[in-house]
């Protein structure tokens, strides 16, 4: 197989990336060429799709598949679409769960609405410039274009921090915050199981959305810190504490506390997607502590969460540790 990736050297275009090559598959990535590196016998093109003639590069390849992770504006999508049109037969692009117009209802499926958006528009926020990106390649490519949104995106890889800081907090040790219940069921998927899924699914010809994510309750939050103590070897003691009283002292599930969404929380559907269609069509998840123990290491290799591929900074999150230390205070002993 020939696989182009638009990207490629971000989280989930480098876990793309990876498992083409593993599979000796022929691999081109395309970007700019000032992020990162590919693997040996990666084959680099270099151009910026948002440029006038960015996409001068891709004249005249030919390829089996294109994968394509872009957040930013959806005409770029169309743009590098209409430019590979004749050139691959099948477009895999990455979006989210985030294209889902609010209320959405816990348990939803991939026919819940999504937020409007065009196809053409220059800018946007994150929902609209996913949704955006979608009808952009449905547009060119019709039933030929995989839409695979994602969830909870976590492993080796992770640029945006959500597992590195709890694994990195547990690390330090001592008295832990840890949200409750202890059973909270958490929904995500490991980079390598939605890479490996992207590639099967795309080499088939497989089109449509997807809710390409781990069912709800493949984990829990007690599965994922407990797995972050063993792998660290940390002597941490998790605090375990209900809910109520980390929302009165103004914590924002999510980002204060990563992976973290209470039930009865406006955004709790973000953990409780029906997936049953991704399922079927052979999505498989490894166990939480393997996606925990290889995130623990590739963190002490790298040293610190990297920066995100071609795209502007998000805003850091989790706890500060003065304000960490200030809620365990005023918890009761």
């Amino acid at each position: 197989m020939r696989l182009l990736m638009l990207g490629g050297t971000g989280f989930v275009g480098g876990a793309v990336v990876a498992e083409a090559v593993r599979r000796d598959w022929q691999v081109t990535v395309f970007n700019r060429g000032v992020h990162g590196q590919v693997p040996d016998g990666v084959h680099r093109l270099r151009g910026d799709r948002t440029a006038p003639d960015g996409l001068a590069a891709l004249t005249g390849g030919e390829w089996d598949l294109v994968v394509d992770t872009w957040d930013g504006a959806p005409r770029a999508v169309h743009d590098a679409a209409s430019a590979l049109e004749g050139a691959v037969p099948h477009y895999v692009y990455v979006s989210s769960g985030s294209v889902y117009a609010p209320p959405v209802a816990p348990g939803s499926g991939e026919e819940a609405p999504t937020v409007p958006a065009d196809p053409d528009a220059d800018d946007g926020d994150y929902p609209a410039n996913k949704a955006g990106g979608e009808r952009a390649a449905t547009r060119v490519f019709g039933d030929r274009a995989l839409l695979a949104r994602a969830g909870l995106i976590l492993g080796p890889g992770e640029d945006i921090g959500r597992l590195p800081w709890w694994l990195n907090r547990i690390a330090r040790g001592g008295d832990v915050l840890a949200p409750g219940p202890r059973d909270l069921p958490i929904q995500y998927v490991d980079v390598r199981d939605l890479a490996t899924w992207l590639l099967d699914r795309g080499a088939e010809g497989v089109g449509g959305a997807y809710n390409v994510v781990g069912r709800t309750g493949h984990a829990t939050m007690g599965d994922l810190l407990d797995a972050a103590v063993a792998a660290t070897g940390s002597d941490a003691t998790l605090r375990w504490t209900a809910p109520e009283p980390i929302l009165a002292a103004g914590v924002e599930p999510w980002n204060d506390l990563p992976v973290w969404i209470p039930r009865g929380h406006e955004y709790r559907w973000l953990q409780e997607r029906d997936v049953e269609r991704a399922y079927a069509a052979g999505l498989v998840c490894r166990p939480v502590t393997e996606t925990v123990a290889d995130t623990w290491r590739w963190l002490r290799e790298v040293g610190r969460v990297p920066d995100r591929a071609g795209r502007p900074a998000r805003a850091p999150v989790g706890l500060a540790p003065e304000r960490e230390a200030a809620l365990l205070a005023a918890l009761p002993a």
